[in-house]
């Protein structure tokens, strides 16, 4: 995903070396034997060092090249200890009272510095089960670019990175082929990625021309002028295909479905420091959406929460596994997540070898994040 190691340049045997050492280490997504069911394969993290996540899951505590620091919230967010304790002092009459403002003093203070954070959408990494098949369908249908390949055979998985542009100013897939598991379970959480197209009818034609399949015909949305279109890959994920002039991020919705759209909302404001750029209510069809982001629908990609009336839960699957975001402290990233509720799955630190910091977690609903660090993530794209 998004973090990078930080290596220094030495000769290219040495780098081939290192690599292949990387490898070996990085946590994999364990392929089913060929009579086990698919439903026991779990979500792992990323594998490579372009997704940092990497090595996460698999390499112990004791292997990391410096144990993650703990963290002291008055530190990082700049607030002192005698702050702290005056601001208790104030409250003394109620026991209850002094918790409480402390808490209130630490969260106010986090969500300042995540809201000056430098973060963007960086990736979303997912499982398919024919590589080819689905780059083929992305290149030649979705007009997408392949960026970069990445087989690990030792650890039995291939990694293809696909998109618009650069990654280090664009937001791409990262799709996950394990060696022998030509099926996932998409679930009914996940609901679609969104590609920005000049001529949906077009775009249409050309995808059935190619065999892909079509759900939606091009036309307006309901209740709207937007025309779009809904689509679907080999894998069965769905696309809505959105008529825009130019943008600089075609790639520019993924939509996952949330329990409580209000308790979704004020985490992503306040934890992730995403802005609710609008929300609409649709009670003729029993939903209300929510975007969020981290700048303007036409030139940024965000997520699109959605709420269906009555449903709390849902099933995730084991194909979708995560969004990676970029951050200039995973630290103080960690910290902020925790003081709003979000669980931390991975603790922030320097992964193994590479040296990149990331830190993992979950939202309300359990869909998993993983934060890089900024200037990491550049160092490994160096290589």
């Amino acid at each position: 995903m998004m973090d990078r190691g930080g290596f220094e340049r030495r000769n290219v045997n040495c780098l081939r070396g290192r690599r292949h050492d990387l490898g070996r280490r990085m946590a994999r997504i364990v392929p089913m034997a060929a009579t086990s069911s698919n439903s026991h394969i779990r979500p792992a993290a990323l594998h490579s060092p372009l997704s940092s996540i990497a090595a996460a899951a698999r390499v112990a505590p004791s292997c990391l090249s410096s144990a993650p620091r703990p963290i002291h919230l008055e530190h990082l967010f700049g607030i002192t200890t005698s702050r702290l304790i005056r601001k208790a002092n104030c409250i003394k009459a109620s026991v209850s009272g002094n918790t409480t403002q402390a808490s209130t003093v630490d969260k106010e203070s986090a969500f300042e510095w995540v809201k000056t954070d430098n973060r963007r959408m960086l990736h979303v990494v997912y499982r398919v089960g024919d590589l080819e098949r689905t780059i083929k369908f992305y290149t030649e249908c979705l007009g997408m670019k392949l960026l970069r390949k990445r087989d690990i055979p030792e650890e039995k998985y291939t990694n293809a990175f696909l998109g618009y542009g650069p990654e280090d100013s664009h937001f791409v897939v990262e799709l996950t082929y394990n060696y022998g598991v030509d099926k996932y379970d998409i679930g009914t959480g996940f609901g679609h990625f969104g590609v920005a197209v000049e001529d949906v009818a077009k775009t249409v034609d050309l995808i059935k021309a190619k065999g892909g399949k079509v759900t939606r015909e091009p036309g307006p949305v309901k209740g709207g002028r937007s025309v779009i279109a809904f689509i679907e890959d080999p894998d069965g994920y769905k696309f809505e295909l959105l008529e825009r002039g130019p943008t600089p991020e075609p790639l520019c919705q993924v939509m996952l479905r949330v329990g409580d759209l209000d308790r979704s909302i004020n985490f992503y404001e306040k934890a992730f420091g995403m802005e609710l750029l609008r929300k609409r209510d649709n009670p003729e069809y029993k939903y209300t959406i929510a975007m969020m982001g981290y700048g303007p629908e036409d030139t940024n990609t965000v997520l699109e929460l959605t709420y269906n009336y009555g449903v709390t839960e849902y099933d995730k699957g084991n194909a979708f596994a995560q969004i990676a975001i970029g951050t200039d402290d995973v630290y103080k990233t960690a910290a902020a997540i925790k003081l709003h509720g979000g669980t931390i799955t991975r603790e922030p630190g320097p992964l193994p070898v590479i040296n990149t910091k990331i830190t993992a977690c979950l939202d309300p609903d359990g869909w998993k994040t993983v934060f890089v660090d900024n200037v990491d993530f550049v160092k490994e794209l160096e290589y």
